[in-house]
């Protein structure tokens, strides 16, 4: 019976996986290939990596199928609102805009309840079934959740690794003659990484509109690094209360070297820590068979006699 079970859940998933391949595009399917070439544009202007594998991989093919349709029904305002500011802070993919990523937990909801169930039947039997499709589902509509929030600390570190030789650049250009933007252009340009795409993300929400303050508190509310936000906060109060840009520039350009050392040094003191566990239960056990090995033997010989 469990078996018949496993085999009746590998054949649904498996038709399923066919249908959603199978099935012709539907109309945002194809006004979204329409659009392509103009969102890559964007993107690379942007200063952000080319995305065209997930834009055409088989996970993006198969959340804008039918068994992504489940996402919208199962994803709440809070949720949408939560995955919109997570996806701000993993830099916006151009191939994964939110309606993907809503849809794809509806496709691991699918995939995640197949599993359970196929897993469940083939170890368990009807008791399987029973736990292992809600947990299946659960743990496949969260998978979204928990890659999406994986990318976005990647990320947010990687801000915080490179803001300190940004800030540097940026102290040159301005002491060098130029204004805080064309300096920012000038990072955004030369240098690679989250920190020009989004400085240039930041240039051009300013050409077409926003105010400085805007677009740097827009920036703010994109990152999670506490030393970038509390600079972007100084540079706003000081285009509001006339404070030369230089000198803020370069207080926090020296604060934030400072506090990278402090994390580096941090890092290397806990080194000892880290080695502890498995010095004890790997290197520790084999020298004391070395050393004391022998020794037992020989006691065991004469003991023995």
């Amino acid at each position: 019976m469990p078996a018949l079970l496993a085999l009746v859940a590998l054949a649904a998933s498996g038709a399923l996986f066919v249908v959603a391949i199978g099935l012709p595009p539907t109309a945002r399917e194809r006004v979204m290939a329409a659009l392509t070439p103009f969102t890559r544009t964007a993107a690379v202007a942007a200063g952000q990596p080319r995305d065209e594998a997930a834009a055409g991989s088989m996970p993006g093919r198969l959340a804008d199928g039918p068994l992504g349709a489940i996402g919208p029904a199962i994803t709440g305002r809070r949720a949408a609102v939560r995955l919109q500011r997570w996806l701000g802070y993993a830099g916006s993919p151009p191939g994964w805009p939110l309606t993907r990523l809503i849809r794809a937990r509806g496709l691991g909801l699918c995939a995640g309840a197949a599993l359970g169930l196929f897993f469940g039947g083939a170890w368990f039997g009807v008791r399987g079934l029973l736990g292992g499709v809600p947990l299946g589902a659960l743990a496949g509509a969260l998978l979204v959740d928990v890659l999406l929030l994986n990318a976005a600390q990647k990320r947010q570190q990687e801000l915080l690794k490179h803001l300190p030789d940004a800030l540097d650049a940026l102290v040159i250009g301005v002491e060098a003659g130029l204004g805080l933007d064309a300096a920012m252009a000038q990072v955004a340009t030369y240098t690679t990484g989250p920190i020009a795409a989004e400085l240039t993300r930041t240039l051009q929400e300013m050409r077409i509109g926003s105010a400085r303050a805007t677009a740097l508190r827009a920036l703010a509310a994109r990152t999670t690094v506490k030393e970038l936000r509390t600079f972007l906060t100084a540079l706003v109060q000081s285009g509001e209360l006339g404070i030369p840009i230089a000198d803020v520039l370069r207080e926090h350009s020296r604060e934030t070297r400072l506090k990278r050392r402090q994390r580096a040094e941090e890092q290397a003191q806990k080194v000892p820590v880290k080695i502890l566990l498995p010095v004890l239960l790997c290197i520790f056990p084999a020298m004391f068979v070395i050393i004391l090995g022998p020794g037992l033997l020989n006691m065991l010989r004469t003991f023995g006699h």
